[in-house]
């Protein structure tokens, strides 16, 4: 089994779909998969969990899922949508200086890949 952490920091929609659709695929495919939201796209936060938008759908299915694993802590102190992450029961990540480093990650034997 592959393991890949995917780190996404782009704050767009429609970069985020397609982490989310790749995570997907990627643990369809028997990868473990990790998802880390860092940067800009901690902004998404509290999008993501209203039903109205046209992410939210992909986005329950990846944490039921299990595979997105967390926050940075500090990029959502930042952008304001630390609470957001609490509420959904996100974990938050803060190893490195307050943020998710990708050295624990490697040492998993995982794949990088950032977005």
């Amino acid at each position: 089994m592959k393991k890949v952490a995917m780190f996404v920091f782009n704050g767009d929609p429609i970069c985020f779909i397609h982490v989310l659709l790749n995570g997907l695929d990627m643990d369809k495919r028997n990868n473990e998969v990790k998802i880390i939201i860092e940067g800009a796209a901690t902004k998404l936060i509290p999008e993501l969990a209203d039903k109205g938008n046209p992410l939210n759908g992909l986005w329950e299915k990846a944490k039921n899922y299990g595979i997105i694993e967390g926050v940075c802590r500090a990029c959502a102190n930042k952008m304001g949508t630390l609470a957001a992450a609490e509420d959904q029961d996100l974990a938050l990540l803060d190893d490195m200086d307050g943020h998710p480093g990708m050295a624990r990650f490697r040492e998993m034997g995982c794949e990088i890949i950032t977005f």
